[in-house]
Formats: structure tokens, C-alpha cells, sequence
């Protein structure tokens, strides 16, 4: 077995529910190492954080720069590979562009930059440094996610005309109400979180996800945003009309405050042939529609799922695996990439995702802007 990726890890400390997420995922295919890192800004918390995980103290820095300046001073066979970024989203950028510009790997939460000029400075970057760099759009992960993709570019839903992707959350209930409260919530600073929240945040999933499973791409789209209040700078709910191609339309409805939901990303592509049917509550089923045939059930680890939907399989059918399996499942990839290895463009959102993802968030929000007004996406 070759030997472990050595990671390092910025952010994610504490009870940080991204920073369990991608720890426990780096983990699962037992592919990477953590070796090092910074996972609070307050070093003393940082220390105390490294030794519950039991990460050797003299690879845990004070700052991010320390750790680039430190790291690159050690051999090449001992020095951090790869960093996973888990850090507020303002601090994507710069702390991606610095990795790239010194030749480690990078595994970057969503969005990649809180601007679309931040994320094509990026692109370069990325292009010049011949690393590999992943996004974590985590739901790309799905063993059936994979199948309905590889489904659809096979043919199995016809030509496809019409799409529709809904991301509902509740969380954000308990604060927006609140005038005290909602402004000391990072995803509701506009200096911290960029120019929207509930797009920039869940929604962009629920775009990643259109484009993944279809192979098109959104040529443009008009946005209404809803704030609730006159002080809140940031969207907390939104519905996106979007155009693929002239017979190819859609929603992607987001919210934060609608009540009651927990995590409800779910996605339905209708074709010519048949449709299906997602949702991220229920991962282990994916639906098949016909106007002629009873619904099919497609299920994960059975013989009549694709290759890359198997190889996203680690349990015999039946077993149920969920989100940290999903997370697995890029980090699989990342790895494949880093070692050489051959892999399926499916296996890991890349920096066009976040090229992507940054030109989506911006549209969305000048279209808002601009009461309601059709904008268009880059090529």
C-alpha cells in the first residue's frame, strides 16, 4: 500500500461541524494523514484542539503563514502535500492562492472566493502551479448522485428539458428574527461570508448539482432575493429561474428560514425518455419516472449501477452510508489525482466548479439588483 498523503488542515476546530466532516472523511479510505495544521486563530486553543486529535504538536502553527514558511523548509518527502481549507470563506482566497503559488494540493470548501475576479486570479494560479485542486461540493459524493449522472449521459431519460433543485434549510430562524443576534453570525457579514448567504452558501449546491448530473451548463438566470429585514444585508431565501438552452429550463429554489426543514437538497431531472429523482435526506434511493412504466428504485452497491457509482460503494447493499461517506468519496479522488492515478472526471468538483459556483453567486445577485432582470453566465 503506497504511503499516506500527508495533510494539513486550516480551520474546522473545535465542535466545528465542516472541520469533523472532512477530518472523518480524510480518514475512511485510508488514503491521508493529518500532520499538521491550524485549526483556531488563538494558538492556545489551536494546541489544546491538536492534542484531542492526537496531531504531533511541532507541525501545529500559530498562523497560516507560519505554517507555509515552516513547512517549506522541511524535505520535500516530509512536508505537508495537501491542505484542506475550512475556514470562514473570506479567507479561500488568499489562503488558496498562497498554497497553489507554493506547489501543495488543495482541497477547498465552497464557495472557492467571495468574488468571480478572486476566483479567475485563482484559475491562473491553479493553471501555473500544475496542482491539484479539489472543491467540496460534498453531495457530488453520493454513490447514487454518480448514477443518475452517468445515467443521463448514457441516454436513460432521453433528451433532458426541464430541471428542478431545491436546497431547504430552517437553521437561520432562530437568529434572523433577532436584531441583536443576526449580527454577530458570520454567514450574515457581508465582510466575512461575501456578497450573499443563503446563494452563496446552499444554493450554490443545489447549481453544482444541476450542472453535475446534466452535463449542461446555466446560460443565464433570473433571481429574487428575500431578505426579511431592511437591516440584513444578506439573502436568506431566494428562487432562481435559469435558462440551459432554449428547450432546457428550470428552478433552484434556496432558503434558510424555511421552517421546520433540516438539510433538504433534492433534485429532479425530466428528459423526453423519463425523469428522476433525488433527494439528500433519503441518499440511498434514487427515483426513475416513466409516463409508461411503474417507478424504478435504484439502490447503492448492486451490479447494475455504473463504475463510478461503485467505486463510491465501500458497504454491501442494504447497509445505508450517508454524508461522511460522500466527503470519502472526493477525498478518494483528490488522492487518486495526487498519486497519478487514473480517475473518473466525476470523482471530484474541480476549479471550474468554483469558477462556476462564483459566476452563479454573483448573477444571482445582480439579477436581484437589478429587479429581477435576466443575467447571463460565462461560456
Amino acid at each position: 500500500m503506497p504511503k499516506k498523503i500527508r495533510l494539513g488542515v486550516l480551520g474546522g476546530g473545535g465542535d466545528s461541524l465542516i472541520g469533523v466532516l472532512h477530518r472523518v472523511a480524510s480518514h475512511i479510505n485510508d488514503n491521508y494523514e493529518i500532520v499538521g495544521g491550524c485549526f483556531n486563530p488563538d494558538f492556545k486553543a489551536n494546541k489544546a484542539f491538536a492534542r484531542e486529535i492526537d496531531v504531533p504538536l511541532n507541525r501545529i502553527y500559530p498562523d497560516f503563514d507560519t505554517l507555509v514558511e515552516e513547512e517549506l523548509k522541511l524535505p520535500e518527502s516530509e512536508r505537508i502535500q495537501v491542505c484542506s481549507i475550512l475556514t470562514p470563506n473570506f479567507l479561500h482566497f488568499p489562503m488558496a492562492k498562497k498554497l497553489l503559488d507554493n506547489g501543495f494540493h488543495v482541497i477547498c470548501e465552497k464557495p472557492m472566493t467571495t468574488t468571480l475576479a478572486e476566483a479567475k486570479i485563482l484559475q491562473k494560479a491553479h493553471a501555473k502551479s500544475g496542482a491539484v485542486f479539489a472543491l467540496t461540493h460534498t453531495y457530488t459524493g453520493y454513490p447514487m448522485v454518480r448514477q443518475m449522472r452517468e445515467m443521463i449521459k448514457d441516454g436513460a431519460i432521453g433528451k433532458v428539458h426541464k430541471v428542478d433543485a431545491q436546497y431547504y434549510q430552517g437553521w437561520i430562524n432562530e437568529i434572523i428574527h433577532d436584531k441583536k443576534k443576526r449580527s454577530t453570525v458570520w454567514r450574515l457579514d457581508p465582510k466575512k461570508a461575501g456578497i450573499s448567504s443563503c446563494m452563496g452558501d446552499i444554493g450554490v449546491h443545489a447549481f453544482n448539482m444541476v450542472e453535475y448530473t446534466t452535463g449542461l451548463k446555466v446560460k443565464s438566470l433570473l433571481c429574487d432575493f428575500n431578505y426579511l429585514y431592511k437591516d440584513n444585508k444578506m439573502d436568506v431565501d431566494g428562487t432562481v429561474l435559469i435558462r440551459m438552452d432554449d428547450h432546457v429550463k428550470g428552478v433552484i429554489r434556496s432558503s434558510q428560514v424555511a421552517t421546520g426543514e433540516e438539510n433538504g437538497l433534492a433534485i429532479a431531472i425530466y428528459g423526453s425518455k423519463g425523469a428522476f429523482r433525488w433527494e439528500q435526506e433519503n441518499p440511498n434511493f434514487l427515483y426513475k419516472l416513466s409516463d409508461t412504466e411503474p417507478t424504478q428504485i435504484y439502490k447503492p452497491g448492486h451490479g447494475y449501477n455504473s463504475k463510478l457509482s461503485l467505486d463510491g460503494t465501500k458497504l454491501p447493499a442494504g447497509h445505508p452510508e450517508g454524508i461522511f461517506d460522500s466527503m470519502a468519496n472526493i477525498y478518494l479522488g483528490v488522492a487518486k489525482a495526487i498519486r497519478g492515478k487514473k480517475y473518473n472526471d466525476g470523482e471530484f468538483p474541480t476549479m471550474e466548479d468554483g469558477v462556476r459556483g462564483m459566476n452563479f453567486i454573483e448573477a444571482t445577485v445582480e439579477s436581484n439588483k437589478n429587479k429581477n432582470a435576466w443575467v447571463k453566465l460565462l461560456k
